[in-house]
């Protein structure tokens, strides 16, 4: 079954920063926690390593939402060879 990541597109950034980050979608790390199916920790050990990208604001984490769908299609590396 597969699983849902909500998306919180970002604000309109204004006419200085122009329609490049208007289409960018971001979720908390509960968010990622959840769609990954893995704890908080595990999440934010995968931000510290630079595994898993993000944006921090404050204290809090962003991670954007292409990147846990990417996160989640990456090979597994246990591939059976013949």
């Amino acid at each position: 079954m597969p699983t849902t990541v909500h998306r919180r597109s970002t604000p309109s950034p204004g006419s200085m920063m122009g329609q490049a980050f208007s289409k960018i979608e971001l979720v908390t790390v509960r968010e990622a926690a959840a769609a990954l199916r893995v704890s908080r920790m595990t999440v934010y050990r995968h931000i510290h390593s630079g595994e898993l990208p993000s944006v921090h604001f404050g204290r809090s984490y962003r991670i954007p939402a292409t990147a846990v769908d990417a996160y989640l299609n990456r090979p597994t590396g246990t591939s059976e060879e013949d």
